[in-house]
């Protein structure tokens, strides 16, 4: 499959997890893929993977956090390539308390990494997704920016935030040639889960396993490519049945 031919993609946490494994993807499907990470040496053994299979990659040091620095993430992917095609907001972090234990510092680290990041990206790649003619973001959320569990506060805020802004900017950008669409995972096999117990997350999803990161990057490229040509504001979900009931 070639459905990437020709495009370009910056994606962030494409050091790790579900960004690792949609970068390998969309580079697998021709597309040149950026990787836009805190993690260099884990970013930089994912871009050798995928020049190793024969792919096309590079890699931009980026705190998503800092409006400067994704300004110059953009200006490095269009300086080297000619063209920004597909934003993959990826990165992220949660929290996993109770509201009345969670600080002031955790619901701004959250929210800063997990929604205001989101924010930068399409602001600082809005023009070149609008001059590639052909523009597609995918914003991730969560399952959890759709319904609550009773903890991790900042997370749900944050990601069901991604979720209206992803609606409101595919609504200002539906006739400028970019679709925004964001895409919802339930508990998949990632870092990201650290300790927890994932018996019980296993439990408590109705397919009986977690998601695996590739799983969720076949999802993602459906989104982010032509075969979605119709779609965006839309939401994605993938969670093994969890908000199904």
């Amino acid at each position: 499959m070639a459905r990437f031919d020709g495009r370009v993609a910056l994606i962030t946490g494409g050091a790790s997890g579900i960004g690792k494994a949609t970068a390998k993807r969309i580079a697998a499907e021709g597309g040149t893929v950026v990787i836009a990470d805190l993690q260099e040496e884990a970013g930089a053994a994912v871009v050798a993977d995928i020049v190793t299979d024969g792919g096309r990659a590079g890699f931009v040091r980026l705190d998503v956090t800092s409006e400067s620095g994704w300004a110059e993430a953009v200006d490095a992917t269009v300086s080297k390539y000619g063209r920004l095609d597909i934003l993959v907001n990826n990165a992220g972090i949660g929290d996993n308390e109770p509201i009345e234990v969670t600080t002031t510092d955790t619901w701004n680290k959250v929210v800063a990494v997990t929604q205001t990041s989101v924010f930068l990206g399409m602001k600082a790649a809005a023009e070149a997704l609008k001059a590639s003619g052909n523009g597609a973001v995918v914003n991730i959320s969560s399952m959890y920016g759709i319904v609550g569990s009773g903890v991790s506060p900042a997370y749900h805020a944050a990601k069901g935030a991604v979720r209206l802004l992803t609606k409101t900017t595919a609504l200002g950008w539906a006739k400028e040639g970019v679709r925004v669409n964001s895409v919802h995972p339930g508990f998949i096999d990632t870092p990201i889960l650290g300790d927890t117990d994932r018996d019980m997350l296993i439990a408590g999803t109705p397919m009986g396993r977690l998601g695996k990161p590739e799983e969720m990057a076949a999802l993602i490229a459906f989104v982010a490519s032509d075969d979605a040509s119709f779609a965006t504001g839309a939401e994605f979900v993938a969670d093994g049945g969890v908000t199904a009931g």
